[in-house]
């Protein structure tokens, strides 16, 4: 099986989150409404290490629309989406999580950390 070097690795999570730059996380339910969107700022993510990169401060939504999260879509600023996402609880494998899926509305979502990983 082939294997990336780590600047491989790097330069492709890079990639991947340049696209990201000015984008939103926009938290859906099974039906496709819109529940929430966070948005990332001008430079999204700083350099990847070891095929990792980490999201800079990710703004928050302070005003949710409301509902029950199913999936979260990471979209370029077009807006297309780049990626889509599962979502559970803590502790339920997801690639989001949180303690509760159920957004009140008027409710502030944030979210606290993201990293992209590129696998060797």
């Amino acid at each position: 099986m082939a294997t990336l070097e780590t600047a491989a690795r790097n330069a492709a999570a890079d990639a991947v989150a340049a696209l990201l730059n000015n984008g939103t996380i926009v938290f859906n339910t099974a039906g496709g409404s819109e529940v929430a969107t966070c948005t990332f700022g001008a430079t999204a993510f700083g350099a990847a290490s070891v095929g990792v990169a980490t999201a800079n401060s990710i703004t928050s939504d302070t005003s949710a629309t409301g509902g029950t999260v199913n999936s979260v879509l990471l979209k370029t600023s077009a807006p297309a989406t780049l990626i889509t996402c599962t979502a559970t609880v803590t502790g339920g494998g997801g690639d989001f999580t949180a303690s509760t899926l159920t957004i009140g509305a008027g409710d502030t979502v944030a979210v606290s950390s993201l990293t992209l990983t590129q696998p060797a």
